[in-house]
């Protein structure tokens, strides 16, 4: 019984913890975005690709 009250508890903290860490980062941080694909085909492959099916054009 205390075992599970002190995962809890962790658990909890660690919760808290990681919201906190995550509302202080600004607004203005952009994701790290890949680069943009040199032409629609090479967008199109991979996503046709990632589908499992051929591309049509």
């Amino acid at each position: 019984m205390i075992r599970l009250l002190l995962v809890g508890t962790l658990a909890f903290v660690t919760y808290r913890l990681a919201r906190k860490m995550i509302d202080e980062v600004p607004d203005s941080v952009d994701p790290l975005l890949l680069p943009a694909p040199a032409n629609d085909r090479e967008a199109l492959r991979r996503q046709s690709a990632s589908m499992g099916v051929d591309p049509k054009r």
